[in-house]
């Protein structure tokens, strides 16, 4: 199903607004695929995207389900009385600081009740039962890794189709174990020797993530042997996605470098400097219970239309994304990718 797109490009799952089901529907009804974003949805807000979704197309498209991640021993009282202040600037009190499993089970039930042909997992590795209950329902199963490590423990699980993230993509850093040793909470590998290394290490099927932008970007990954390219902060400025419109006007704006941070959730993400990533560059690793905590300040934040508290999450190529209908976007991925790959054919010919 994704070797074969007219449009070889993936719409990523990004969860805390921007996928919608108006975004994936766009995007499948014009060749390409996308992703609903189950992170942070309960499990009856993600059934309810997705009935949304096929009320729009009737193509197939896929879910994307966070994996627990392990139980922090943090303590974070400390880090609690760090964001005290930016919490009174909103007038809000920090959350609770709490782990929880974001109704896990629970989601993939409705993802194998809906009979979603396409279900790809973030953060870690699904419980093997959990693969043989989706793979008996007929979906095909992907894994998102970031080393070849996580590659090859990937496929011993079972997964059909690996996506390969490379250290520029946007949002969350996709590891299985958030090592505090590392900035990225693992060894960062760009995208094409992560895509050669994983591959020569299971042989599986590959989507390219991390960031692309351009139709060149797309041509590459496929050249070096994905089946597929998946993009997200080339969509965050669609009219379909759900983007909130101070991280829209930062986009827009551009000249903010981007940079890896644990200081909203917990979790190393790369986003767009602002303050409250400035204030907090040595967040402890606790996901969730870092996201729950700083949760009411990003939402104030986003309430007050201040992005200098905000996670305003983009790849590292993000000015070169427009603001335009995902339609639109996909039309001009694929010709670019298409010159791109004549082009190179042509060098090659001589």
């Amino acid at each position: 199903m994704l070797n074969d797109l007219a449009v070889p490009v993936i719409v990523a799952p990004m969860a805390g607004g921007p996928s919608t089901p108006a975004l994936v529907a766009g995007a499948v009804e014009a060749g390409a695929f996308g992703f609903l974003a189950a992170g942070s949805l309960t499990a009856d807000a993600l059934r309810l995207q997705i009935e949304q979704t096929r009320e729009i197309t009737r193509k197939p498209f896929g879910v994307n389900i966070f994996a627990p991640s392990s139980q922090s021993t943090e303590d974070l009282s400390g880090y609690r009385e760090q964001v005290r202040a930016d919490a009174l600037r909103y007038g809000v009190e920090p959350g609770a600081a709490a782990w929880d499993d974001d109704h896990f089970a629970a989601k993939v039930d409705v993802v194998v009740a809906a009979g979603v042909p396409v279900v790809s997992f973030a953060f870690g590795l699904p419980r093997p039962e959990d693969v043989r209950k989706l793979k008996d329902g007929g979906a095909l199963v992907v894994i998102t890794v970031t080393t070849p490590d996580e590659g090859r423990a990937a496929a011993d699980l079972g997964a059909d189709v690996l996506c390969v993230q490379g250290g520029a993509a946007g949002g969350h850093r996709s590891v299985f174990r958030d090592d505090p040793a590392h900035p990225g909470g693992a060894p960062l590998y760009d995208l094409l020797p992560a895509l050669r290394l994983v591959g020569a290490a299971t042989g599986l099927p590959l989507i390219a993530a991390g960031g692309l932008t351009h139709g060149a970007d797309v041509a590459a990954v496929l050249a070096a042997g994905a089946v597929a390219a998946q993009l997200g902060t080339a969509f965050l400025r669609c009219p379909e996605a759900g983007t909130p419109a101070a991280h829209r006007a930062a986009l827009a704006a551009g000249g903010r470098e981007t940079a890896l941070t644990r200081a909203f959730t917990g979790r190393p993400a790369r986003g767009l400097v602002n303050r409250f990533m400035g204030d907090h560059p040595a967040a402890p690793s606790a996901y969730p219970n870092l996201h729950n905590l700083t949760r009411p300040i990003r939402a104030a934040a986003g309430q007050a239309g201040d992005p200098e508290a905000m996670s305003l999450w983009a790849g590292q190529a993000y000015s070169l994304a427009g603001e335009e209908p995902v339609a639109d976007v996909l039309a001009r991925l694929d010709a670019q990718a298409r010159e791109a790959a004549t082009a190179l054919a042509a060098r090659f010919g001589k």
